[in-house]
């Protein structure tokens, strides 16, 4: 079993993913469009491949369910139904699951640790990025292997919008903040690439909200 990555070091490839994508669709697109007007799953794909470059990099699964996910992080693996129903928690996927990396015996062994939802175009707080933070929340709140979940998203805006990116990210923040106080035993922190300016086109960032135990 090899040594699983930091936390900084899944963030940073999380982030250097994020703005590779933005950079790589802007040339694609001919220096017209921002990454914002491509699906989410360019973003899930350029992160996987940063992630992949980390030395003893994990197990990387884009699109894994909920249920699959806490068969392989509760102690009982059997008992994720049961789990879901107490925290009311729907069937849906996480865009990016990281399980341990070691040589597996059967195709049941599989050990999470780490949840990521991936979203593209996030500029204002909207009730279903709160719901992904809750679900995050939910996941954590309970003895499992998982070890911390991310909002990772990329964010973008024209020149003439009235609230510029620096003002509308912490309002996105504080949205993300409010759910996670809802549960004791976690906290967060936020983490993000610098606003960059694109002359006569707009400005736009890559972040990533993370979530632990205390």
């Amino acid at each position: 079993m090899s040594k699983f990555p930091s936390q900084k070091q899944i963030v940073d490839a999380t982030l250097n993913g994020i703005v590779k994508a933005a950079k790589n669709f802007l040339v694609w697109t001919n220096d017209r469009l921002f990454l914002s007007h491509g699906p989410y799953k360019i973003i899930s794909i350029h992160i996987a491949q940063e992630i992949t470059a980390i030395k003893g990099a994990p197990e990387i699964f884009l699109d894994a369910t909920i249920s699959d996910i806490l068969r392989c992080s509760l102690p009982d693996r059997t008992a994720y139904t049961s789990y879901m129903e107490s925290k009311k928690i729907t069937q849906d996927i996480f865009s990016i699951t990281l399980d341990e990396r070691f040589e597996h015996q059967n195709n049941e062994d599989s050990i999470s640790k780490v949840i990521m939802s991936v979203r593209n175009g996030v500029r204002n707080p909207k009730l279903e990025y709160s719901n992904d933070i809750e679900v995050i929340c939910k996941m954590l709140d309970c003895k499992t292997s998982l070890e911390y979940g991310v909002f990772s998203f990329y964010s973008d805006l024209s020149t003439n919008a009235r609230k510029k990116l620096d003002k509308r990210i912490p309002e996105l923040i504080k949205s993300f903040d409010v759910v996670v106080k809802k549960f004791p035993a976690l906290k967060s922190n936020f983490v993000s690439s610098d606003i960059q300016k694109v002359e006569e086109s707009g400005e736009w960032l890559a972040g990533c909200y993370i979530i632990e135990s205390k």
